[in-house]
């Protein structure tokens, strides 16, 4: 039940990409406005996660959890049901709040209902499974349901899906007793202002440019919020982040590691998307089968292999190994070209969904290994931060080099640029140099792993009596 509300949130931060053309023609969107259908999401998900981490710790987990999925089932169904331009992104905002409280939430109640090592393995290996997948099954489905009924089944199909959830969650879900803590409503508010702010800020210089006003104006705000925030949670006597969560180096090492895959995952379904769509000409729903075979993969590895031998060998080698597949896959996609047939391609989407499969059943373990109880969801909200974070600078950063190189490539070719085939050599050269540029990022995930993680075989939650960290 976790794990189908987990799939699901993650699904919708890409389920309707491939729908954004259905979308604009039949709402009228301009293409300023269009974006926001996207970022909306984004903005809410991102700048709430730390908050609706914590609210499950405080306020009992089932019961934030199924707060979110009905925020997150009932907005879907009004966006389904959308006859403008600002009913449907106010309904998009509304999902990703609801979502930034079921996604850490649910990780919590993953870790503290499942204890004993072959089951936590196996629970983990799940929904690890589902959220380092969902964005590939998101692009599938997207192409589906476009193709065959309309882009409003891509919201509609929440609806039921969140009512089964919320009907099972009370019987097959314990509860969690809040710790009694006071909510640190200042804290509160300056992460979710500056966490909305920072997505907000990279998702314009993704499109703006990194020297547009907006852009600097915008990053500005957001480092000053985030450092109010740090001034707040320092001199709280009930902060919303204890600053003790990141003492242990693993968990600290999970959550980079996160945050560098996730940027280079995010770039992956951002590229090779309109790769097949805009230079072999393929449809969304041929997109999203020829996207099949990596989220099938990731989840044979998390939940066949990964899960089995965790409890044998530990996480340590599969954090060393994954990162490794991760950066060869980056290598093989930065030498597609518009000759490539399709099966490259499916090589270099196999290898990223072992290298990604073997990297995050570990990292989901390994960033709830030891916590308290009392702070599990704040520990998950972390690790879901690490990677919608990871995922705007990844796109911010990789889309400002994609720009540049095909800027540079459309200059060399003058009016050939204009042709169909001089479109396809410009947008190439630009995910050449972009996925360059993921091979270091990537890289960076292997050195976070070689220089932080020791731990290897991972431990059960802390019990309840425990002290506010148990290393």
């Amino acid at each position: 039940m976790i794990c189908v509300a987990q799939l699901m949130v993650v699904l919708d931060a890409t389920v309707v990409n491939v729908a954004l053309p259905s979308i604009r023609n039949d709402l009228n969107f301009s293409l300023d406005n269009l974006t926001w259908v996207v970022t909306a999401y984004s903005l809410a998900f991102g700048g709430l996660l730390l908050f609706g981490g914590r609210t499950g710790d405080l306020f009992g987990r089932r019961r934030m959890f199924m707060i979110g999925i009905g925020i997150f089932a009932a907005a879907s169904l009004v966006g389904g049901f959308a006859n403008s331009e600002a009913m449907l992104i106010i309904a998009r905002a509304a999902q990703g709040a609801g979502g930034a409280i079921a996604a850490p939430t649910a990780l919590a109640l993953l870790a503290t209902t499942f204890t004993e090592p072959a089951a936590r393995a196996r629970a983990f290996g799940v929904f690890a499974a589902m959220a380092a997948s969902g964005g590939a099954l998101g692009l599938l489905l997207g192409g589906v349901l476009t193709d065959y009924a309309s882009w409003r089944w891509a919201l509609f199909i929440n609806a039921p899906i969140g009512a089964i959830v919320l009907f099972m969650a009370p019987r097959v879900l314990n509860e969690s007793q809040g710790d009694g803590t006071k909510l640190d409503l200042p804290g509160a508010i300056s992460v979710t202002a500056g966490m909305s702010t920072l997505v907000y800020g990279l998702t314009k210089a993704a499109s703006d440019g990194w020297g547009s006003t907006t852009t600097l104006v915008t990053l500005a705000i957001a480092a000053a919020l985030l450092v109010a925030f740090v001034v707040i949670e320092l001199n709280s006597s009930h902060p919303l982040m204890p600053f003790h969560i990141f003492s242990n180096r693993n968990r600290s090492g999970a959550y980079l590691i996160m945050l560098f895959l996730a940027a280079a995952l995010f770039t992956t379904f951002y590229f090779l998307a309109q790769y097949l769509q805009n230079v072999h000409g393929w449809s969304p729903f041929h997109t999203g089968i020829g996207f099949l075979p990596m989220p099938a993969t990731i989840m044979f590895m998390s939940i066949v292999v990964v899960r089995r031998l965790i409890p044998k060998i530990g996480i340590r080698p599969f954090l060393t190994v994954g990162p490794i597949l991760a950066i060869a896959a980056m290598i093989s996609f930065a030498q597609l070209d518009a000759n490539s047939s399709y099966w490259p391609f499916l090589g270099s989407i196999l290898l990223l969904g072992v290298g990604m499969g073997c990297s995050f059943v570990p990292l989901t373990m390994t960033a709830v290994n030891g916590v308290a109880p009392h702070e599990t969801g704040l520990a998950s909200a972390l690790l879901n931060t690490g990677q919608q974070v990871g995922g705007a600078i990844g796109l911010a950063v990789f889309g400002t080099i994609f720009a540049h190189a095909s800027a540079d490539r459309a200059r060399e070719l003058g009016a050939q640029a204009r042709t169909a085939a001089g479109q396809s050599d410009v947008f190439i050269n630009g995910q050449h140099h972009a996925f360059e540029a993921a091979i270091v990022v990537t890289a960076l995930a292997l050195i976070a792993s070689l220089a932080l993680i020791r731990v290897n075989k991972v431990a059960p939650p802390a019990p309840a009596a425990a002290p506010a960290m148990a290393e």
